[in-house]
């Protein structure tokens, strides 16, 4: 179950240095600029860590699908980016491929 704690953490991780990245200004703001290096590369190690006993398409697959639909909640609730029906579609797509392959995974 480990593993599944490191994909956690490797999605919260990679939320967060998404999030900075639009914090950052496109590199204007020092702070958030250095966040985003920080959380992607804590990320990317936990990530690695997880690889260790998931699958790699299936912990990709959950890694960057989570990571999409948590920053489309983001930009939704918290940068008022628009929140519109093919967007909430698209997003439960996603949701599907990825239930998909965690069904289609093989057992270690």
């Amino acid at each position: 179950m480990q593993h599944w704690f490191f994909l956690a953490s490797a999605i919260v991780l990679e939320v967060a240095g998404t999030t900075a990245m639009k914090l950052s200004g496109g590199f204007t703001r020092l702070v958030p600029s250095i966040f985003l290096f920080v959380f992607y590369a804590a990320s990317f190690a936990a990530l690695t860590l997880a690889l260790k006993k998931i699958d790699v398409g299936v912990a990709y697959a959950v890694w960057s699908g989570v990571g999409t639909a948590l920053i489309v909640a983001i930009g939704v609730l918290y940068f008022r980016e628009p929140a519109t029906l093919l967007k909430f579609i698209s997003i439960l797509l996603i949701v599907i491929g990825i239930v998909g392959l965690l069904l289609s995974g093989t057992k270690h």
